[in-house]
């Protein structure tokens, strides 16, 4: 199983049903192929669709119907389709359940940095302020670390997507979740342990007492 399979699966419990969720592009939009089609989850989509399915296979993708990066969506039965503003009002309004989103830094306070690619040419960071801002829960979902360097810092040298500390961050090492004490380590990998999870992490890790493997089956 890759490092993303084992994130996108890990990710997928802490979504209930009857919320209405937004993933972000990349990795977290995997996360919809490890939802039963009958979860009673609503995916949600800043460039306008309540109700996103899985990805299609290959030869049956819409152009007309894709994520706000551009990626190829189904709809589900009932899905909206519904303008800029209305999406931008559900987001801003706080009726977001949940968003889950790629990282490049998360820091100790739990402050994310997410849309800077150093040295690469990028538009700016599209919704994802509005959505750190707005959502009742922030997921985080990236690698534990990338060409050798760690994401999960003492500080973010990245800027900040927003001054809103997230609710969780799911690697294939762990599952960490940001407190006013600092950063607490929930859960470890398969098979993966606590000295692995420190050594690919710069940032200081509450560990209390005996941390559970995740299940991801």
């Amino acid at each position: 199983m890759s490092a993303k399979e084992v994130i996108a699966r890990r990710v997928a419990q802490e979504i209930k049903p009857g919320m209405l969720v937004n993933l972000g592009i990349g990795l977290p939009s995997m996360v919809a192929n490890y939802l039963p089609h009958d979860s009673g989850v609503y995916f949600q989509a800043e460039n306008g669709v309540i109700g996103l399915g899985a990805r299609p296979p290959e030869g049956m993708e819409d152009p007309h119907l894709t994520d706000a990066g551009g990626g190829f969506v189904t709809a589900l039965p009932g899905a909206a389709s519904i303008d800029s503003a209305m999406s931008f009002g559900l987001i801003r309004g706080g009726h977001l359940d949940m968003t889950v989103l790629g990282g490049l830094q998360v820091d100790e306070r739990g402050y994310l940095a997410n849309w800077m690619v150093p040295g690469k040419m990028v538009p700016g960071m599209g919704g994802a302020m509005d959505l750190v801002a707005g959502a009742k829960r922030v997921v985080v979902a990236m690698v534990h670390s990338a060409k050798g360097e760690a994401k999960i810092v003492p500080e973010c040298s990245l800027p900040l997507t927003a001054m809103r500390r997230i609710s969780l961050i799911v690697t294939e090492l762990a599952v960490i979740e940001p407190t006013h004490e600092g950063l607490l380590l929930r859960e470890r990998g398969p098979d993966v342990s606590i000295d692995q999870i420190l050594a690919q992490t710069s940032a200081r890790l509450i560990v209390d007492g005996d941390v559970p493997e995740m299940r991801i089956g």
